[in-house]
């Protein structure tokens, strides 16, 4: 009884230590919480030669034109077939983008993935998943010009919005915004 009553003391003076900084640092306590006003992102796509800087949210909406703009640039180079991006992948690429503290277009490597396409790289390579997200337009392969390409894979897996894949060798970071996993 008396060790209960240690920890519900020693929980209250933890509560009070938050609260009195809190208190004290009002404007700064939940700064990392704040909802931005807009949301922006830089693209360059590596095969197509397209760059694309917008805002895709602003005043707690998503943009049509920019998300049309994005889904295009996105699309599948090879047979030039585009697809609805899921717009959570694009708020994923606005937390990296800011995390890391950039202002350089990410580089796309691979963003939609026809199911033709996909099956022509499956055949090419076992790294490519034969029911992969990048088909759902879920799925995005980036690195940051400048930045180094570990930190970038870093930074996606402590978000924990989905998969992050790390492929050194090949210069790029595969992330999704589908269950949590990494490899």
């Amino acid at each position: 009884m008396v060790r209960e009553q240690m920890m519900n003391r020693r929980d209250f003076l933890k509560i009070a230590a938050m609260a009195s900084t809190v208190a004290l640092f009002p404007n700064t306590a939940f700064a990392s919480r704040e909802i931005p006003s807009a949301k922006s992102i830089s693209l360059y796509n590596i095969h197509t030669g397209e760059k694309l800087e917008t805002t895709f949210w602003a005043d707690g909406a998503y943009i049509p034109e920019a998300i049309s703009d994005l889904n295009h640039l996105l699309r599948d180079y090879r047979n030039d077939s585009a697809t609805q991006m899921n717009t959570a992948l694009f708020d994923l690429l606005h937390t990296i983008r800011t995390s890391m503290g950039s202002n350089e277009p990410f580089q796309i490597i691979s963003g939609y993935r026809s199911p033709e396409t996909n099956a022509m790289l499956r055949n090419q390579s076992n790294g490519v998943a034969k029911h992969s997200l990048h088909m759902e337009g879920k799925a995005i392969d980036i690195n940051l010009p400048g930045r180094n390409l570990a930190d970038l894979r870093k930074i996606a897996m402590g978000l924990g919005r989905g998969g992050v894949g790390y492929y050194p060798n090949s210069n790029f970071v595969h992330v999704d915004v589908g269950r949590v996993r990494h490899w």
